[in-house]
């Protein structure tokens, strides 16, 4: 029998499996360059260790969130190069926020050319509560603007110098 997992599991088994896949050689990943490849790999895998000991509902990346009973997604990301591509959908997103949590995994990529396998060293785990993933240079221009007694156009001017992604 599973043991249903929980978001407090969730967290715990983030920090777990950050510390054993830092010491693992991965031969799959060797010469890869490709960020999305790279966090395909870790989500995954990461699914892959949750599954064999809890019971959820497993999301996907292309259905939407990893972890929908939850509420959770999961994000990967190098340190060397942070992920760039927008996760908001629309304004709505940006100031309130995703309406979900996340799990980010950050990580710095080494190959080692003898043993021909990568090394992730997963630098940091963090989990960001729902509440705190709205944009933080929108959420806090909107503030000052409407602190200076801001009006209908100055509203619009600082929503078009701000992209939303398409999607």
């Amino acid at each position: 029998m599973l043991t249903k997992l929980t978001i407090s599991l969730l967290k715990k088994e983030a920090a777990v499996f950050a510390k054993e896949e830092s010491k693992h050689a991965e031969p799959t990943l060797f010469g890869v360059t490709d960020g999305k490849a790279v966090g395909t790999y870790l989500e995954h895998k990461f699914q892959e260790k949750l599954q064999q000991r809890y019971a959820y509902l497993r999301g996907s990346s292309a259905k939407g969130i990893d972890f929908p009973a939850l509420g959770v997604d999961i994000k990967v990301t190098s340190v060397r190069q942070p992920q760039s591509s927008c996760p908001f959908k629309s304004a709505r997103q940006k100031i309130y926020g995703l309406g979900y949590s996340l799990i980010v995994f950050v990580y710095d990529k080494h190959d080692d050319t003898m043993a021909r396998a990568a090394r992730l060293n997963i630098l940091h785990t963090i989990f960001v509560e729902k509440e705190r993933t709205a944009d933080f240079q929108m959420t806090s221009g909107l503030r000052r603007i409407l602190e200076n007694k801001a009006n209908r156009d100055d509203l619009i001017r600082l929503f078009s110098r701000t992209p939303v992604a398409r999607g």
